[in-house]
């Protein structure tokens, strides 16, 4: 196995946090100080700064010293890029995932595929229908 495989799995690793994925995309609209941060998504500013040494660890964010503050940022914004690739990836899962609900009372048999997903298809039904 080559190390950027091995160094992409680490990464994906350190992504696979929903707050990390959320700090990144209010890190996206610019460098911040920990204590807005955590105002921003609603966390304990403790719990983003254990986030934030994580992802800087990783090489996704750095912390930058402006006077007497220190604001994080993201090192490269085409991680950015990278998540909403996935996002996409998702959205046109999930969309086929609804046809195949939709189409489920047809007489063709729904792709083997799209049995083990169907959890996942009510759970993002249900959180979109109690926001």
């Amino acid at each position: 196995m080559d190390e950027i495989t091995i160094l992409q799995a680490e990464v994906l690793k350190t992504l696979a946090s929903p707050r990390r994925i959320e700090i990144l995309h209010e890190l996206a609209r610019g460098p911040i100080e920990v204590g807005r941060l955590a105002e921003a998504i609603g966390a304990s500013q403790p719990n983003v700064s254990q986030h934030l040494a994580v992802l800087r660890n990783a090489g996704i964010v750095e912390a930058v010293r402006d006077g007497r503050e220190v604001r994080y940022g993201l090192v490269d914004p085409d991680v950015m890029v990278a998540c909403g690739l996935m996002r996409t990836v998702l959205e046109r899962r999930l969309t086929r995932l609804g046809e195949v609900a939709a189409n489920a009372g047809s007489t063709s048999p729904a792709p083997a595929w799209a049995a083990p997903e169907a959890a996942l298809v009510a759970t993002v039904s249900n959180r979109s229908a109690s926001r």
